[in-house]
């Protein structure tokens, strides 16, 4: 009994028991005592994590309302204290009603020798369960594969824009620290705050029974090299004869219990979908260098467990999840292709699009050192097929409002792209041109391609013409250096709308499985 109690205390929050052969799936029904102790438990982490969150702006608060004297403190002191014994108080009361339930005592068994021996058995009992993931044992680790002389070596970007340290700046590095470190990464990554994982809870739930019951999907934690846990679900279509998997990448407040998996799914591929580091069931911080790590350690599961070769893996990405996807772009350049939907070219514009000109120095400064997300940069460094969508009414990566269209990122992002690959056809007089073709809808492009008299199939032509003759087809490539400006106008044009697909839209509609296609070769 006394075991049996102290594992429900410290066991997870259950949601739902899955449907199977002879019992069709049903949320968890809680009792009284267990709902009522957990909104308190909930209530108290919340505004424990939004105290924490706005804690500058708090301490200021306290300062001014003179809470920093002697009795100032003992008064805060005797209200924590108050919380904490309410808190813990309530997970007594929440322990007692959870051993009153008999599916969460069957499910508290079930965890507990899962818990102890994570083998095949245990595994499939345990998975009948939708529960709080922290509780989950870990399915895979990255350390499994990548010891001694197969350790795998990772590409990275030189931090080229990375402000010097001296004497005289570390007051502005201990403030830069601060910003990035409570609202910097948060306003960033808003997927990681309590806020919106507990806003989300019901939806994620929701998303999980359709993927597992409807879809047979398979949930999994895979550890990473740096110890985070990152909450993974995979969908097997290769009994269909799909022997192609799509590896999504989401936005930073998405997850993909409810976002970008959608898609490939409708298309009969095998998707594995994962959340960032501090999303709904994974661990930790998303900053770039743990952003990588969880990418990497989904990547090297889906080739060394799941059994898919890099030249049969799709990444996927929506909106910042450009930045994982490139990066795993980098790291393995004999994946099949990457789609990047509303994504931009770095982070930096952006955000100082977002502040007062007061604090552009620090923002500035902040994003380099600690959120440097530049997308173009590594996306340059992968040689396969590249697809990007650009979403004509978006609202989120543009500068300016939805309608400047001139200003959407996604046209820096193929610019970047199109000059490094082809540099002697994306040059001084052609770059004003496809400037201006970026700057229009699907119309105006039209009209722009009549202009200049493009026809796509002798572009296509001259193209393949080229790679042909030429023994090394890696980028960047020379083509250009024999055309005059007008034809070297009719290449730039051709290579833009191959490289990219208008999508009429805003930011967070999802995207038509009409777009999801494979990216022009070149040949």
């Amino acid at each position: 009994m006394i075991f049996s109690f102290w594992n429900a205390i410290r066991g997870p929050k259950l949601f739902r028991i899955f449907q199977n052969a002879s019992t069709p799936g049903r949320n968890y029904e809680s009792s009284i005592l267990e709902s009522g102790a957990d909104r308190v438990i909930s209530t108290i982490r919340f505004c424990w994590s939004l105290s924490y969150w706005t804690s500058p702006l708090l301490i200021g608060i306290l300062y001014r309302r003179g809470h920093f004297t002697s009795e100032g403190i003992v008064n805060l002191g005797k209200f924590v204290m108050y919380v904490g014994v309410m808190y813990y108080c309530a997970i007594l009361v929440r322990g007692v009603g959870r051993c009153l339930n008999p599916d969460y005592m069957i499910f508290s068994t079930i965890l507990v020798n899962a818990q102890k021996d994570f083998n095949e058995v245990n595994r499939k009992l345990l998975a009948g369960f939708d529960y709080e993931f922290w509780a989950c044992p870990v399915a895979w680790k990255w350390s499994d594969v990548n010891v001694g002389e197969a350790k795998k070596k990772k590409i990275q970007l030189s931090r080229k824009n990375d402000p010097p340290r001296s004497l005289f700046t570390i007051p502005s590095d201990i403030l830069s620290y601060i910003c990035a470190n409570t609202f910097g990464r948060r306003m960033v990554y808003p997927g990681a705050t309590a806020l919106i994982n507990t806003l989300v809870e019901g939806p994620l739930c929701q998303g999980r029974a359709k993927l597992v019951e409807e879809r047979d999907g398979k949930r999994a934690k895979l550890l990473t090299e740096d110890g985070n846990e990152i909450d993974t679900m995979f969908i097997d279509r290769r009994r269909e004869g799909i022997d192609t998997l799509v590896v999504t990448c989401e936005g930073n407040a998405g997850f993909y219990e409810i976002g970008a998996m959608a898609t490939p799914l409708d298309l009969q591929y095998s998707v594995i979908g994962w959340n960032h580091p501090g999303f709904a069931g994974s661990t930790g911080i998303p900053f770039p260098e743990q952003e990588q790590s969880a990418i990497d350690t989904v990547i090297q599961y889906s080739i060394h467990v799941l059994g898919y070769k890099p030249k049969n893996i799709i990444l996927y990405a929506w909106s910042i999840g450009g930045y994982t996807a490139s990066w795993a772009a980098m790291n393995y350049p004999d994946i099949k292709f990457v789609l990047l939907d509303a994504t931009f070219d770095e982070i930096t514009p952006l955000a100082m699009a977002k502040m007062p000109d007061f604090a552009k120095s620090l923002v500035k400064k902040t994003v380099n050192r600690y959120l440097n997300l530049d997308i173009a940069g590594q996306l340059i460094k992968y040689q396969g097929p590249i697809l990007l969508i650009r979403r004509s009414r978006d609202e989120m990566i543009t500068t300016l409002d939805p309608t400047a269209i001139h200003t959407n990122r996604g046209n820096f992002l193929l610019t970047k792209l199109l000059q490094f690959r082809y540099p002697n056809l994306v040059d001084n007089f052609t770059l004003p041109i496809l400037r201006e073709w970026l700057s229009c809808d699907k119309e105006g492009q039209d009209l722009l391609w009549s202009r200049f008299d493009v026809d796509r199939t002798l572009c296509s032509v001259t193209m393949q013409s080229y790679m042909e003759q030429q023994d090394d087809k890696s980028f960047p490539v020379q083509i250009g250096e024999d055309l005059n400006d007008l034809e070297k106008t009719r290449m730039t044009l051709f290579l833009a709308s191959s490289y990219m697909e208008d999508f009429n839209s805003t930011h967070c509609t999802p995207l038509p499985t009409l777009y999801f296609k494979h990216p022009w070769t070149g040949v």
